[in-house]
């Protein structure tokens, strides 16, 4: 005899051929529901996780991650504060920066434009700026050069090229004895990025050598602040605390946060929100697991009388029909974790073939800020995912269990 019994009897009913078709689709269509609602719901958290992934890296790759600077703008003695905060646990690297803002001209078109002033081989630590030149480079922005790199969108809109003349004027004055008159300087165009639409990176800020932008500005030796990279970009909060302690508050300490924290904060909830949401598809095929099971349960009544007479206990039968229902739940949710994860990781391969055979663009960076459908699956997702199937594929047993438990067996034969 097989041991234990519960499980024997449970396994028996699963696979058995049922008298009644209609209790045997409603219990495969519980297994199929379940299924779909597990793939469904480890697809799109995985293509969430792509979209938050892809916005991060590139936001959070161009974004200051903190910054320290003075009350007044301008940072004095400033590689002495370098030495002191390069030092640091966390610190992975640190450079000097000077931003302002201008105006860009060229052939009577002006757009506004932040101008930041980096020294080119900083900038390889600090950013992922050398990484999206799509033409030029960066290691032309040499002192006394007075070369400028600029965005895709940026150079489009002023009709650019790597090679043109473009001219730059700044908000620092130039005061003469007879007049006020604005600043510009005549740049050459060395280098054009892409980022990515969505923040404005591409249209609204250019980069020319530290040294210039000392000059362009008037700021002598002085910078604007010093940028730090660190090991974990979430903790740039509790980091910037330590620094700002640490230079005992006399400068001014900031973080990504501060900028970009709300963004990546509704982005967050919005994806718990989608998972508690489509976790309601799992809970409807539970619940129809609920009504199989209770179907079964009628179907079986004479068996479950003639175990009773034969010594079954209560517990007995309602541990066959839970090995049942949860034998139901259990091949369910792998399928659906399965099939879940093979979709996940094809479901970008899927789209782009889509738009390419059907010529429609369902991606579109100007909403999405990327113009593909990314995926990152990441597996405590998909153990939550499934520990949730099975565990309310569980409770979806119980009642059921329950009321074959209380079945008694006179009743039940009196009327076969």
């Amino acid at each position: 005899m097989f041991h234990p019994i519960e499980l024997f009897i449970g396994l028996r009913y699963t696979r058995a051929k049922r008298r009644n078709h209609f209790v045997s689709f409603m219990s495969f269509s519980s297994m199929i529901g379940i299924a779909l609602g597990v793939m469904v719901l480890i697809t799109v958290l995985s293509v969430m996780n792509g979209f938050d992934y892809e916005i991060r890296h590139r936001v959070l790759g161009m974004a200051k991650q903190i910054t320290v600077s003075s009350y007044t703008g301008n940072l004095a003695a400033w590689q002495a504060v370098q030495q002191q905060v390069r030092v640091m646990p966390d610190v992975l690297a640190s450079a000097p920066f000077v931003v302002s803002q201008g105006l860009l001209t060229n052939q009577g078109v002006v757009r506004p434009v932040a101008v930041f002033g980096v020294n080119p081989a900083d900038e390889k630590a600090i950013s992922i700026l050398p990484q999206k030149i799509i033409a030029g480079s960066l290691n032309p922005l040499i002192p006394s050069a007075f070369n400028i790199v600029l965005g895709q969108k940026l150079a489009s809109q002023l009709g650019v090229n790597v090679g043109d003349k473009i001219n730059l004027v700044t908000t620092t004055p130039t005061i003469t004895p007879i007049e006020i008159m604005p600043r510009f300087k005549r740049f050459t165009v060395v280098g054009i990025f892409k980022i990515g639409n969505g923040f404005e990176y591409d249209s609204s800020i250019a980069y020319i050598n530290l040294h210039d932008a000392q000059i362009l500005f008037q700021l002598g030796e002085h910078v604007s602040g010093l940028q730090l990279k660190i090991a974990n970009t979430y903790q740039a909060p509790e980091l910037a605390k330590k620094i700002a302690a640490a230079l005992h508050d006399h400068y001014l300490v900031s973080d990504w946060t501060e900028d970009f924290g709300a963004f990546f904060s509704a982005i967050k909830m919005e994806k718990s929100m989608m998972f508690l949401m489509l976790l309601l598809i799992i809970a409807v095929a539970a619940f129809n697991l609920v009504s199989s099971l209770v179907m079964v349960v009628h179907d079986k009544r004479s068996d479950i009388a003639i175990l009773r007479t034969l010594g079954a206990t209560p517990r007995t039968i309602l541990t066959i029909f839970i090995v049942q229902g949860s034998v139901i739940g259990l091949v369910g949710t792998l399928l659906g974790l399965i099939s879940g994860i093979l979709l996940a990781s094809h479901v970008t391969g899927l789209v782009d073939w889509i738009q390419h055979f059907f010529h429609v663009q369902l991606i579109a960076s100007d909403v999405y800020y990327v113009d593909y459908l990314p995926s990152r699956i990441e597996w405590l997702d998909v153990t939550k995912i499934t520990c949730a199937a099975l565990i309310m594929s569980l409770l979806a047993t119980l009642y059921p269990a329950w009321d074959a438990s209380r079945t008694q067996p006179a009743r039940a034969l009196r009327y076969e």
